[in-house]
């Protein structure tokens, strides 16, 4: 845990500096130990002794007023090496102390020692009281994390071909979810050949999920490797949340910040990983505050450390497959059969992008096909050509990421040009670059290889003259179609699938933009009708709900 990065946020594409020792390792003053101190107990624990252990949840909180805690995890061999010890009046923990998954690594007392041991319930009362001390612990834990992602220390190892469409699926679930890791690639990684030897782990298997102690997940499903590492946090049955938000993108995680921060009693269900479209954007440069711009992950992640922070719960890797909404509270059916009751809902979960109807597109799906376009995807398109198909942000977004790494970039929007769609910023870059190519009013029409991607062609809607081109990846980011299923039959939605909310009622009186047909029950971002499409829009619109769903939860406070 020695490397350091320059971001405040868990994004592994950061660079490393050594620069940050003292924020990712501060030493508290004395008088900030005996505040401290008032919050927890002050024990003296004999040399040897172990603290936590690896797979834990909800681990205690310790700072060292003498002696020293030596942190623990497993190497390679499965032999425990020290990452860093802590001594005095320094502390340990890092961001799963604000949740309830499973800890990455050990810790035990190096010599006698006299400590202060916080529990949960305790460490947030620390964090939340003495803002100073919070503020520092904070930023301490958010680099911790950074520098164990950008290690692999206390991940897991993922075997595969690189450009696997099970391997990317569970890379971009561990990415996603800033969970440590290391990816050996099959395909071109000469190392592979002596782990598959080592594991005796056969090419049909591919790929396979290591963990430190040896142990191995085959192609494991998303949620199956979720539960695994502990990622899933346990639901209460009979438990009744305040608001039940569905969906982690910018307006779900916006509308859990403000309801955990004014005390209600928050959960957010999230079907894969915080951030939603946004997410899977490598750069945002008009976001409010942000004037070099952020990537839209490292903006997520830090909006779910906020939102956990103030006591939100996250269930990530599980969607929600139904709402029970003849009575209330009301019910979430999840994934696997979990049920969440909540007084209040915030329906947030956004659209995703359309497909192409085009031949022998599902067969690539994943092996040449992406819908994101961050540093992951990248690395997929070193010295190659690629295509970015739409006319929006988020198009424009991608291809100038990917022009810095591809060798050319051709964009295929079906319109006469960008304006309509896309902000002026992104049109003068993409005009501006040698090598991006916009092609107006063409269309994909044809797609080949073998297991993966190797051939497109495509064709102008003006002349139909057509043309074949040697391109792996395609990155697909056209229209927007909402993830409403799983409402069908509880909420009015327009012919779009879009659920309809405020004045568009007709003839139903509400009290907010943003309530929908069923009492109690709200929809914010980029799945509600008439949204505008933009992170700005939805920050603003989970924000603003909750003095709606307050009102609904509490009518006589007005």
């Amino acid at each position: 845990m020695q490397d350091e990065t320059r971001s405040d946020s868990y994004n592994p594409g950061d660079s490393d500096t050594h620069s940050r020792d003292a924020q990712r390792f501060p030493r508290l003053t004395g008088e900030m130990a005996e505040r401290v101190a008032a919050y927890g107990k002050v024990e003296r624990v004999a040399a040897g002794t172990l603290l936590f252990e690896r797979g834990q949840r909800g681990a205690d909180f310790f700072l060292v007023l003498e002696g020293g805690i030596e942190i623990i995890d497993l190497d390679s061999e499965g032999l425990p090496r020290t990452l860093t010890t802590h001594t005095r009046h320094q502390f340990t923990g890092e961001l799963d102390h604000f949740n309830q998954r499973k800890i990455l690594v050990s810790g035990l007392t190096m010599v006698d020692s006299q400590l202060v041991r916080l529990s949960r319930d305790h460490f947030r009362r620390l964090v939340s009281g003495e803002t100073d001390i919070g503020e520092i612990i904070m930023r301490a834990f958010i680099l911790r994390r950074v520098s164990l992602i950008q290690q692999g220390i206390g991940g897991v190892v993922l075997v595969g071909p690189g450009h696997g469409a099970d391997t990317l699926r569970l890379e971009r679930f561990l990415v996603r979810n800033g969970y440590p890791h290391r990816l050996i690639d099959t395909d071109a990684d000469p190392t592979a050949a002596g782990l598959l030897d080592t594991f005796e782990i056969q090419p049909h298997l591919f790929p396979v999920v290591v963990f430190p102690d040896h142990q191995m997940l085959m192609n494991p499903a998303t949620a199956e490797l979720a539960d695994s590492l502990g990622l899933t946090e346990s639901i209460e049955p009979g438990h009744v949340y305040d608001v039940a938000v569905v969906g982690a993108g910018p307006a779900g995680l916006a509308a859990a910040v403000y309801a955990a921060s004014e005390g209600l009693d928050t959960i957010v269900i999230e079907g894969m990983a915080p951030g939603g479209q946004a997410g899977t954007s490598s750069k945002i440069e008009n976001y409010l505050g942000f004037p070099t711009g952020i990537s839209g992950q490292a903006l997520a992640g830090r909006a779910q450390i906020q939102a956990q922070k103030f006591g939100a719960h996250l269930a990530i890797s599980r969607n929600v497959t139904q709402l029970h909404c003849a009575s209330q509270p009301y019910c979430l059916e999840l994934d696997g059969g979990q049920r969440v009751s909540a007084r209040a809902v915030v329906v947030a979960t956004g659209a995703r992008y359309r497909k192409l109807d085009v031949p022998n597109y599902g067969k690539y799906e994943g092996q040449g096909i992406h819908y994101a376009a961050t540093p992951m995807e990248g690395k997929l398109c070193g010295g190659e050509e690629v295509i970015v198909v739409g006319g929006g942000n988020s198009a424009g977004q991608a291809a100038v990421f990917l022009s810095r790494i591809a060798t050319h970039v051709h964009m295929l929007v079906r319109g006469t040009g960008l304006a309509a769609t896309m902000s002026a910023y992104l049109i003068h870059r993409i005009e501006q670059s040698p090598r991006i190519t916009l092609h107006t009013e063409t269309e994909i029409v044809g797609l080949d290889g073998d297991d993966r991607l190797q051939r497109v062609m495509w064709r102008s809607r003006r002349d139909g003259a057509s043309e074949t081109h040697a391109i792996a990846n395609v990155f697909v980011m056209v229209g927007a179609e909402p993830n409403t299923d799983w409402l069908q039959g509880c909420l009015v939605l327009d012919p779009k699938g879009f659920v309809v909310t405020g004045a568009d009622l007709d003839g139903t009186a509400v009290s907010s933009p943003f309530a929908t047909s069923r009492p109690g029950i709200f929809a914010v971002g980029d799945v509600r009708c008439g949204s505008v499409k933009r992170v700005a829009s939805g920050v603003g619109e989970g924000s603003v709900v909750i003095q709606a769903v307050h009102r609904f939860l509490s009518p006589d406070a007005g």
